[in-house]
């Protein structure tokens, strides 16, 4: 498939519900991208369902709601769907309820784990943990609590004790503003299994429940009705694209953290449409 290269406005009539994904297409660090309010305001003129579909497990929805209002975005708390929000039914699914789990994040971060139904647990070298769980980069002193969620997996492993690894959010990198990247969760997921990998012949992996694991996604078109046509946009060709067009939704890539090159990635990552911008 090659996509074709559109504006967001041409796509609105097209499409009878749209998912947005937050970092990159909505916002950066620096506040809203260029074109976010407008698309925003086109969809609702057009009267159609939206949702925000973001591996970003560091704010509930509720918070996010709030900076999304900060910055001039009217997206209400239900129209958030995050990788936070599928620790929930992982963690049931994995009868994991009740489990001591250190977990890497923010306040909103350890507020989905203990609604998950973990119990967690304060960031230390000696914790006894059932579970290490990523969500984000923010909200601990980073060195600190990689180096105790290490060591506390390596002492669980050495005692024989199952352990569990979840990312909540597995991407890479993240957009900081225009050109300009930063690591997050993913990243740090897999420094941790590198080391797992080198200390133990067959290592616990971690689970990913954001994008392009398909629940999100389920979920997110659950949120919108599930509308006969609907669009994903993104920025990321192996998350937000693959994992929408592994369930059958068409998916459009702003250029960012991904770009596209004719006859060089992957034909299972290809959107069917190219956007400049919002």
């Amino acid at each position: 498939m090659v996509p074709a290269v559109a504006r967001f406005g041409e796509l609105v009539e097209r499409y009878d519900g749209f998912l947005f994904d937050a970092y990159g297409v909505l916002v950066d660090a620096s506040g809203p991208t260029a074109g976010a309010a407008a698309a925003i305001a086109a969809v609702r003129a057009a009267g159609k369902p939206l949702a925000v579909v973001t591996n970003d497990a560091s704010r509930l929805p509720a918070t996010a709601a709030a900076r999304f209002a900060r910055v001039g975005l009217p997206i209400a708390a239900d129209e958030v769907v995050s990788s936070g929000q599928m620790l929930a039914p992982h963690v049931a699914a994995a009868g994991l309820a009740g489990a001591r789990a250190l977990v890497l994040g923010t306040a909103d971060a350890q507020a989905y784990a203990a609604g998950a139904g973990l119990e967690v647990t304060a960031l230390a070298d000696d914790a006894a943990i059932d579970a290490v769980v990523i969500c984000d980069d923010a909200g601990f002193d980073f060195l600190a609590g990689m180096n105790a969620a290490l060591t506390a997996s390596v002492r669980a492993l050495d005692a024989g004790r199952p352990l569990a690894l979840i990312v909540a959010n597995p991407d890479l990198v993240f957009p900081r503003g225009p050109g300009a990247l930063g690591f997050t969760a993913g990243t740090m997921a897999a420094m941790i299994d590198a080391v797992l990998r080198r200390r133990f012949a067959a290592p616990p992996t971690f689970v990913a429940l954001g994008k392009p694991a398909p629940a999100i996604f389920t979920a997110a078109r659950a949120r919108v009705g599930d509308p006969p046509r609907l669009l994903m946009v993104g920025d990321q060709l192996e998350t937000d694209i693959a994992g929408a067009r592994a369930v059958g939704i068409d998916a459009a890539l702003v250029a960012g953290v991904s770009v596209w090159r004719d006859g060089v990635v992957a034909a299972a990552l290809a959107p069917h449409w190219l956007l400049d911008a919002l």
